[in-house]
C-alpha cells in the first residue's frame, strides 16, 4: 500500500462519523455509502492537516483500490544538474541513474528563489541540492514542540471550520483552541454533535474522547 492510501483519515457522513482509518479503507466505505444511495454528503479528512481531501471514486471498486494504490508522482524541478554532470544525461537515463551514489528517496521538485539566493546557493560546500537540506533539517531541529503544537491545532481548526463554522459557539471554540485551553474549548463545543466534538479534541489533544454516536 503506498504511503498516500494508507495516510490516516475520517470520513463524516452529515454529522456522524462515518469511518476512521487508512485513507485506502476510508474511501472504500465512502464509495459503498454513495452506492447505497445515502443523501447526506459525505467528506473526507486527512487527520495530519484537518483538510478535505477530494477523493476520485469513479469506476469499481478495483479502479479505486489501483489509483490509490500507485506510487505519488514526482515532478522535475527547473534547477539545472551541476556542470559537472555529464552533458545530456537525465534521472530517465539507466545509464546516469546506475553511476554514484542511490538517490535514497529524493524527490525533484520545483523551488523558486530569488537571484541572490541562487548566487549564494551555488557557492556553498555540496551544492544547492545538499545545502536546502540540510536548511530544512536544521530548522526542523530547532522548530521544538511548539511548531509542532501549531501544527495540530491547525489541523483541528480546519476541520472545525468545514464541519461547525455555522454553529453556536464557534467563534469562542476557535479562541480557546489557539490559546490551549482545553476546559474552555469543551465548553463551548459541548452542545455540538457528539462525533464532531470527539473529532475536535482528538485532533487538537490526543486521545479520543468517549463518543455516544
Amino acid at each position: 500500500m503506498s504511503g498516500e492510501a494508507s495516510k490516516p483519515c475520517t470520513a463524516f457522513e452529515g454529522e456522524h462519523l462515518l469511518l476512521r482509518g487508512p485513507l485506502l479503507e476510508v474511501a472504500l466505505a465512502v464509495k459503498a455509502a454513495s452506492d447505497s444511495g445515502a443523501s447526506t454528503l459525505v467528506l473526507v479528512f486527512d487527520d495530519k492537516t484537518g483538510q478535505v481531501i477530494d477523493l476520485d471514486l469513479r469506476g469499481t471498486k478495483a479502479d479505486i483500490i489501483d489509483r490509490l494504490s500507485r506510487p505519488l508522482e514526482t515532478y522535475v524541478g527547473r534547477y539545472r544538474s551541476a556542470p559537472t554532470e555529464p552533458a545530456g544525461s537525465s534521472p530517465a537515463d539507466p545509464e546516469s541513474r546506475a553511476r554514484g551514489r542511490p538517490k535514497l528517496g529524493v524527490v525533484s521538485r520545483e523551488v523558486t528563489l530569488l537571484p541572490r539566493h541562487w548566487d549564494w546557493l551555488v557557492t556553498q560546500p555540496g551544492g544547492a541540492s545538499a545545502t536546502l537540506r540540510r536548511l530544512v533539517e536544521d530548522a526542523r531541529r530547532t522548530a521544538g514542540p511548539g511548531a509542532s503544537r501549531r501544527a495540530v491545532q491547525e489541523a483541528a481548526y480546519h476541520f472545525m471550520l468545514a464541519m461547525a463554522g455555522n454553529r453556536p459557539g464557534y467563534e469562542e471554540a476557535t479562541r480557546a483552541l489557539f490559546a490551549d485551553d482545553r476546559s474552555k474549548l469543551e465548553q463551548s463545543i459541548a452542545a455540538w454533535p457528539d462525533a464532531i466534538r470527539a473529532h475536535i479534541l482528538d485532533l487538537a489533544f490526543g486521545g479520543r474522547a468517549a463518543s455516544r454516536d
